[in-house]
């Protein structure tokens, strides 16, 4: 597998980053496995790629803010990410691993893998609801994932040393959550992971065996996706 740690210097081309490397792998002008691993520099609310704007973001608060609200390529629902909170992405081949084309397999393989990782560090996560890691039954990573003919991007959020308010100013109620959530609030929720940046970028490359660095050009579709979508109302806020 390949290693790519790289942050552009907006949330429109890390967003695109995410979905040009999918295109290209499916395409076949990349190698077909890669894990990269980013980190905003500033707020961001990154929503499903069916999300109604309107019913899981505080719109006015992040205006007020001036905090980006983007749409990303991938399902599941609206994440506030920024500094303190690593963003990963895997971008695998079903001709190596044929049997993530079942979604729960797929679900199954990324987790467990992620929480081997976290394991390693000597903190005791756990899997729970569809793509979340807990930390004492309290959510520490979000995770969607977007399937093409030939291979899958799996994508999401590791919090570690992020302002945890900022969700509850961001997010409205969510339209869906899991069972384990019981009706809590987003502050009562949620968690850090007590490590650092630094750990978690080591731990995933070392447990996804992310060897070899990616050392070839980003895709050219980079450009065009924040151009032509990400960057565009008509798709952040399509809904």
């Amino acid at each position: 597998m390949k290693f790519l740690d790289l942050t552009l210097q907006t949330a429109q081309e890390n967003l695109a980053v995410d979905e040009a490397l999918l295109e290209n792998a499916d395409a076949g002008n990349i190698p077909n496995n890669i894990l990269r691993i980013w980190e905003p520099s500033r707020p961001v609310v990154v929503i499903g790629r069916s999300s109604r704007v309107a019913e899981e973001v505080n719109i006015d608060f992040c205006r007020e803010r001036e905090i980006p609200i983007l749409r990303r390529c991938s399902g599941g629902a609206a994440v506030v990410t920024g500094v303190g909170c690593l963003m990963y992405a895997v971008v695998l081949d079903y001709q190596s691993h044929p049997q993530l084309r079942a979604l729960d397999v797929a679900h199954h393989f990324v987790m467990q893998t992620n929480q081997t990782a976290i394991r390693a560090l000597g903190i005791d996560v756990q899997c729970d609801g569809t793509c979340d890691l807990t930390l004492n039954n309290r959510k520490c990573s979000g995770n969607s994932l977007r399937c093409k003919r030939d291979h899958l991007l799996y994508h999401g959020t590791m919090l570690y040393r992020f302002d945890l308010d900022l969700i509850t100013h961001c997010l409205r109620w969510p339209p869906r959550q899991p069972d384990y959530r019981q009706g809590r609030n987003h502050c009562d929720f949620v968690t850090n992971l007590p490590t650092s940046s630094q750990h978690l970028r080591t731990t995933l490359r070392n447990t996804w065996q992310a060897n070899e660095l990616y050392d070839g050009c980003l895709p050219a579709q980079t450009k065009q996706l924040v151009q032509e979508r990400y960057s565009q109302r008509a798709w952040n806020e399509r809904f």
